[in-house]
Order: C-alpha cells, then sequence, then structure tokens
C-alpha cells in the first residue's frame, strides 16, 4: 500500500505544473477556451441560431448572444432528454444531473456532456488531490478508502437512452477504475434512492474499513459520523478511522460545520480542502492550506464572464471578462461551458480575493438574500454574523434558515431566524444581539433600516429542537445528495413550513 500509495501522489503532484501554468497566464487560456467552445459548437443548433461561426472575438460574443437562464433554455433541454442532440453541444448527451436548486422546487436538469465529465468534473476531483498531494507530501490517503455520500440515478422516463439523477451519482456511475478501487462502500449501496436506508447501511459497511478520506456535502457527512458514533459507541472518528487525514468538501459554506468537524475529528493534523463544484461545472478550489480562498479553475472547458450586482436586475446586463474584475466587488458569474451553456447565469455571486492569481470567495445567490425592505443581506453577511455570535457564545450552529417579516399595522419589519445548534450559545440573549449588532457593522443598508427601528426591528430567532431541519427536509423529499437547505429568502416560502415542522414536533 505504501508503494500504491507513493505512485499515486507522484502521478497526482505532475499536474501543479499545468495549474501554475493557468495561473501565470490567465487571460491567454481564458481565451483558447473561448476559441475552442465557439469552434465546437458551431455546427449545433444553437450555434446556427448565433451564427457562432463569425463570432472571433468575446464582445462579438456578449453582444450578440444573450445572458440566460434555465427557463430560457428549458425548451432545448427538453428536446435533449427526449433524445435529440446536436442541439446545444455536438456530442452525444445522454446524462443530465437533476438539481433542485435552492430557491425552487422545481426540478432543473443541466445536460452533462462526456467532455464536462472528463476535461472538468473529473479533472476537478483529481486536481483536488493533486493540491492535497502537493501540499500534504507526507499523506498516505492512498493507503485507505474514501467515503463519498452519493444521490441516487435512475433511467429517465423519456428516453431509454437518456440519465437522469443527483451529479454526484452520474460522476460516481462513470468514475474511472482506479477512483472506483478506492471507494467504500460498493455502487448499489452509495446509490440507494432511500436516503436513511443508505446512511445506516454506509455506517455499517464502512466501521469495518480504513478510511483514510471523506467526501461531500458536510451536512449529510455530519448525519453519517453521528450514525457511526451511535453504533460504534466511539467518542470521535479518529476512533473508528485511526487513518483519517482528509476531508474534501463543497455544496455549502464550511463555516457553520468547522467547530462540529474538530470535535468528530479531534486532530491538528487533519486537512479540510473546499471546492466549488455544482451541477453545471467544476469551479473552484481552495489550493492554499493557510487561507479559505478559492482559486477560479481556468482550464476546465468554461469561459467565464462577470456581471456587476448592481446591473444584475438591468434588462440587457452588461458582463466585464476576467481581465476586468476588481477585488472585494460581488458580480453574478456567467459562464459557457463544453456541455452547452451558453452566458449561462448559475445563481451563484462571488468575491474576487486577489487577481494574480484570480482566488475569490463565494458571497451568495443571485436568488438567495433577503432584500424586502432595501437592506440587501447576502448569505456572506450572514455567514460573518453568525460565525461572531458562535465566538462570543461558545456555539456551534448545525443549520439555519431566515426570511421577512412583513411591515403590519403600522409595524416596523423584521427578519426571523430559525437556528439549530450543534452546541448551544451560553447565552441566547447575547447571540442574538451579536448577531444583529454584526449585520449592522457589516452592511450599512441593514444598519440604516434597523436605525432607530424605523424599517426593522431587531431579529426574531428561534432556537430550533434537534433534528428540526433534517425532519423539515425529509418533508419535503430533499433528503441527502445534494439537497442544501436554503439559508436566505426574500419570502417566507421555507420559514413557514419550518416553522410548521417545529409546531408539530
Amino acid at each position: 500500500m505504501e508503494l500504491l500509495n507513493s505512485i499515486f501522489t507522484w502521478i497526482m503532484k505532475k499536474r501543479i505544473h499545468q495549474i501554475e501554468l493557468f495561473m501565470k497566464y490567465p487571460h491567454d487560456v481564458q481565451e483558447e477556451w473561448f476559441q475552442n467552445l465557439i469552434s465546437a459548437a458551431e455546427a449545433t443548433e444553437w450555434g446556427k441560431k448565433y451564427d457562432y461561426k463569425s463570432i472571433l472575438t468575446p464582445e462579438e460574443y456578449r453582444n450578440r448572444v444573450p445572458i440566460s437562464d434555465y427557463d430560457d433554455i428549458k425548451v432545448y433541454i427538453d428536446r435533449m432528454i427526449k433524445g435529440e442532440q446536436n442541439i446545444l453541444w455536438p456530442s452525444d448527451i445522454k446524462w443530465f444531473a437533476k438539481s433542485s436548486g435552492t430557491t425552487s422546487d422545481r426540478s432543473k436538469f443541466i445536460p452533462v456532456s462526456i467532455e464536462a465529465l472528463e476535461e472538468c468534473h473529473f479533472q476537478g476531483g483529481k486536481d483536488m488531490l493533486s493540491i492535497y498531494c502537493h501540499n500534504k507530501p507526507d499523506n498516505k490517503v492512498f493507503t485507505g478508502k474514501s467515503v463519498v455520500i452519493g444521490g441516487s440515478s435512475q433511467i429517465n422516463n423519456f428516453s431509454p437512452d437518456s440519465y437522469y439523477g443527483d451529479l454526484s451519482s452520474i460522476l460516481i456511475r462513470n468514475l474511472p477504475f482506479w477512483a472506483e478501487f478506492k471507494r467504500t462502500p460498493n455502487l448499489e449501496v452509495t446509490l440507494n434512492p432511500n436516503f436513511e436506508e443508505k446512511i445506516e447501511q454506509i455506517a455499517q459497511i464502512t466501521i469495518k474499513e480504513d478510511v483514510t478520506s471523506l467526501a461531500g456535502v458536510p451536512t449529510w457527512n455530519i448525519v453519517m459520523a453521528n450514525r457511526i458514533l451511535e453504533i460504534t459507541k466511539k467518542d470521535n472518528l479518529l476512533e473508528v478511522w485511526p487513518n483519517l487525514e482528509f476531508y474534501g468538501h463543497g455544496g455549502v459554506s464550511f463555516k457553520p460545520y468547522r467547530e462540529q468537524f474538530k470535535q468528530l475529528i479531534p486532530s491538528d493534523e487533519m486537512y479540510y480542502l473546499e471546492n466549488y463544484n455544482a451541477s453545471e461545472g467544476y469551479f473552484g478550489l481552495q489550493d492554499q492550506s493557510d487561507s479559505d480562498d478559492l482559486l477560479l479553475m481556468l482550464d476546465y472547458g468554461i469561459y467565464y464572464e462577470f456581471l456587476p450586482m448592481e446591473f444584475l436586475d438591468d434588462e440587457n446586463p452588461k458582463t466585464i471578462g476576467l481581465d476586468e474584475v476588481e477585488v472585494g466587488k460581488n458580480y453574478a458569474m456567467i459562464i459557457s461551458t463544453n456541455a452547452g451553456l451558453w452566458r449561462y447565469k448559475i445563481g451563484d455571486t462571488i468575491r474576487f480575493t486577489s487577481l494574480y492569481p484570480y482566488r475569490f470567495q463565494i458571497s451568495g445567490r443571485t436568488k438567495q438574500y433577503i432584500n424586502t425592505f432595501g437592506e440587501e443581506i447576502i448569505v456572506d453577511n450572514a455567514e460573518q454574523a453568525l460565525h461572531a455570535a458562535c465566538i462570543e457564545t461558545g456555539a456551534n450552529i448545525r443549520d439555519y434558515t431566515a426570511g421577512p417579516v412583513y411591515f403590519n399595522a403600522g409595524e416596523a419589519g423584521a427578519h426571523e431566524w430559525v437556528i439549530e445548534f450543534d452546541k448551544a450559545p451560553s447565552d441566547f440573549e447575547r447571540f442574538c444581539e451579536i448577531l444583529d449588532q454584526k449585520l449592522r457593522e457589516i452592511n450599512s443598508d441593514y444598519d440604516a433600516k434597523r436605525f432607530k427601528n424605523m424599517a426593522l426591528n431587531k431579529p426574531i430567532v428561534h432556537h430550533a429542537p434537534v433534528s428540526t431541519f433534517y425532519n423539515w427536509m425529509k418533508s419535503r423529499g430533499k433528503l441527502g445528495g445534494q439537497n442544501k437547505v436554503p439559508r436566505l429568502s426574500n419570502n417566507r416560502e421555507y420559514l413557514d413550513t419550518l416553522l410548521e415542522v417545529m409546531r408539530n414536533s
């Protein structure tokens, strides 16, 4: 195993030189991918519609092709699901990543081409290991097994040759042999559509394995870890898996979960690496061990544009290229990909922390915010405020969501929060005060609305019982996979149903 680990580590570290090249020549790499994508799609129905053959520059592309979201291209995707090809992308597309999103119950089916699988998603997974091996050359990660909690896939009813499922399940079904060799448990268990049954099976099987790494969304890994500790009667995961050393996580912000994982895995040697991977593509990796900034991955078959948030609601918003972005400013990310998404608005917002190389942090969602009263609270604001409140009161948050309380009979509005704690604050009232104070410090619009309670009263915060969010997600049929708790909403859609679950528990 030691020899095998050395071989794998050597192979993975060879990629670092290529990563350093796109860090050094970012605009050249993006220009090359722009030309490759446009050229590849010339003969598709979409390419003919916008005459890709005559597009020579990114400026022409932006002027000719409109920004789109899922609703704009749904008619094309529906045809592809039924078996039509060469619509948005030239190669045959047989896989569709089912994404429920975080702001809508309506399912989206994102096309996943063979190029997107190999050049983007799989390359991102390999690069995560490459970065880890580079940053920790004495690792032993390949001596044991990796546990990945996947979703479920099934044959699409529209066509016998068309498949859909969570992105994680699509990736697992198509993994290269070497990756499948190092994964546990088997495919049947990993893709079991019954989430609770799957967690039980994973726990029972993996406690007998030498697990060295974990991967997946923190929420569901914590559910698995807690079940494993229940079964084994151990105090932490290192008593079950003494060689556990690496966790590659993504899907949600890790800030609310960091303290929980420190308790589950009480070791300063445990290495955490964040990835920014969505159904639409693999975008970023945490490449530095001393910073949680993400490196923008520029050679995955994705061409990037950025939309300043002040232009988000314009009828014909103007985007900028990578060479025009500024540090500290929030942008909606617009992508064109090797799966046929063209100038596609994925709904995430990012904020660059450096330009050479291009590193960033995810600041929120274009639709996941609270702006009922002009306060413009985004997820990044919420995470910072909650983190400050936790530090001050010794709390750990398991999950949370928030939304507005509307004006009523002359009363000012408010924000209403439902928070489930892994460790309750020492002083709940103090926790609520710090949450409010920190939001006022970091968001001047919120502060202005809170002035003398003129537009916003102090937040209403509910201390939710244990398992509230789990039961709520279960009631909505959204356990496991890539389903995520919506953090902020500009209406009460989530709050009211969640409060109903609390009342009935």
